[in-house]
């Protein structure tokens, strides 16, 4: 559509440009009998021409900028899922108190973080939306690979994602008092990394 628009704003100038002569002995060819059309009309004509064309070429810019902000580029990506990556890294979460602290690790859940967090990276320029992370069949109870792509990148990216058991945490309910209000909670780190390609 944007081109498509320089198209016919390069069509607009070229009439534009066309000398009144050439106009008028076409006319008296086609129409021997019509009046003759004062300069005056080929002033404005030429001013419309002109101006339609200048608006086309303001539109298609202004296409090509939304195109270019909905979609993102290789360098973006890039950029995007290494802030993720030293982010997400050593990050860590505290599980329920009534799971075992060898619960499988929630892949799909997490999924959800590292697109969001990609995203997060992405900058100024990047859009907001067109990122997924795939979870890729080679998950394990601790661990789990993502396929990271985005909508107009060229280039893709393998996250994978290994989860710890690092320990306890213990913490009191709110409410209850003495040995009943302790609660031991599983705490859970993440070590993240990335490499282009798929997983």
């Amino acid at each position: 559509m944007n081109v498509l628009l320089l198209v016919l704003a390069a069509v607009l100038l070229g009439m534009a440009c066309v000398r009144a002569d050439r106009v008028r002995a076409w006319r008296t060819g086609i129409n021997p009998s019509a009046t003759e059309l004062p300069d005056s009309a080929f002033t404005v004509a030429r001013v419309l021409l002109v101006a339609m064309a200048g608006f086309g070429v303001y539109t298609a810019v202004q296409g090509f900028g939304v195109s270019d902000g909905s979609q993102w580029s290789d360098d973006e990506l890039t950029s995007a899922v290494e802030g993720a990556t030293d982010s997400l890294d050593g990050s860590f979460t505290y599980g329920d108190p009534l799971d075992d602290a060898s619960a499988d690790f929630d892949g799909d859940a997490y999924a959800t973080t590292l697109k969001d967090e990609i995203v997060e990276h992405g900058g100024g320029d990047a859009p907001g939306f067109g990122v997924d992370a795939a979870l890729s069949s080679t998950t394990a109870s601790d661990q789990a690979s993502y396929l990271v792509t985005a909508d107009g990148a060229g280039r893709s990216y393998c996250v994978v994602v290994r989860r710890a058991h690092s320990g306890n945490v213990e913490t009191v309910a709110p409410g209850l008092s003495g040995d009943a209000a302790k609660v031991v909670q599983p705490k859970y780190t993440f070590a993240v990394s990335s490499r282009t390609g798929t997983c």
